[in-house]
C-alpha cells in the first residue's frame, strides 16, 4: 500500500533538507516548497495527503495559506501541522482557530515530527461525528441524546456546560482546541466568559470523571485536547 503524499511547506534550507530527508527515510513521498504562493499552486493542482506548513514564509504567509484552503470546500479537509517558532503561544493560537489540525515547535525531533504526522493521518476524514450520535472512546460512553456519561458503566452527573465541554473534546480526540473555541461551540460566540472559566470548568470535569478525566490534556498556553 502505497505512502502518503506530504507537501512541506519551509522556507529554511536547513529544515527542509532535514524533514524531507526523515519523511522520504519512512517511506512517505514529499512535494518540498518554500512558499505560500508555490503551496496553493501545488494543492490546487495535486492536493496532498497532509501539508507541514511554517507559518513564517515570505509573501503569503502560513497564516493565509491555512485560511484560504480551510475556507475551500474542496481543501478544507486536508490535514495542516502547523511549525511554529518554540514559545511562539499566540501564533499556535491562531493557527488552531484557523482550522489548523496540530503543530510542531521548531526545534523538533525527527520521531516526533513522525508521531505527530503518522497521529494525524490516522483520524478519520469526517470533519466530526454527528451531534446526536453516542461516542465510545476509552472507558467512556457519552449519548447526547440522552444527555448522559457514563464510565466503567457508571454514571457521571455533569452540568449542561461540563456535558458540552466534553462532548465537544471527545468527538475529535487529538485535535487541540484553544479556549476560546470551546468556548464558541458551547455557549456560541456572544457568551461573555473568560479562558479562566474554561479552566475552572475543565477541573470540574475532571474531578467529577475521575479516572477519566486523565483523558483531557492540558496543552500548555494554548487549550485542551481529548487523548487519542
Amino acid at each position: 500500500m502505497p505512502k502518503a503524499h506530504i507537501l512541506v511547506v519551509e522556507d529554511e534550507e536547513d529544515i527542509l533538507e532535514l524533514i524531507v530527508f526523515n519523511l522520504k527515510k519512512e517511506g512517505y513521498e514529499v512535494t518540498a516548497l518554500q512558499s505560500g504562493e508555490e503551496a496553493l499552486q501545488q494543492v490546487s493542482a495535486r492536493p496532498p495527503d497532509l501539508i507541514l506548513l511554517d507559518l513564517m514564509l515570505p509573501g503569503a504567509d502560513g497564516f493565509e495559506v491555512c485560511k484560504i484552503l480551510k475556507n475551500d470546500p474542496h481543501t478544507s479537509s486536508i490535514p495542516i501541522i502547523m511549525l511554529t517558532a518554540k514559545g511562539e503561544e499566540a501564533d499556535i493560537v491562531t493557527g488552531l482557530e484557523l482550522g489548523a489540525d496540530d503543530y510542531i515547535t521548531k526545534p523538533f525531533s525527527p520521531r516526533v515530527l513522525i508521531a505527530r504526522i503518522r497521529a494525524v493521518l490516522r483520524r478519520p476524514k469526517q470533519p466530526r461525528t454527528s451531534d446526536h450520535a453516542s461516542i465510545e472512546i476509552h472507558n467512556l460512553i457519552i449519548n447526547p441524546s440522552r444527555f448522559e456519561v457514563k464510565v466503567n458503566g457508571e454514571r457521571v452527573d455533569l452540568t449542561a456546560t461540563e456535558f458540552h465541554i466534553l462532548a465537544y473534546l471527545a468527538r475529535r480526540p487529538g485535535w487541540v482546541f484553544t479556549r476560546s473555541q470551546i468556548i464558541d461551540s458551547v455557549k456560541g460566540t456572544d457568551y461573555p466568559v473568560t479562558d479562566r472559566s474554561v479552566d475552572v470548568q475543565i477541573v470540574g470535569l475532571r474531578k467529577k470523571l475521575q479516572s477519566a478525566g486523565q483523558y483531557i490534556e492540558t496543552v500548555r498556553g494554548i487549550g485542551y485536547r481529548f487523548r487519542e
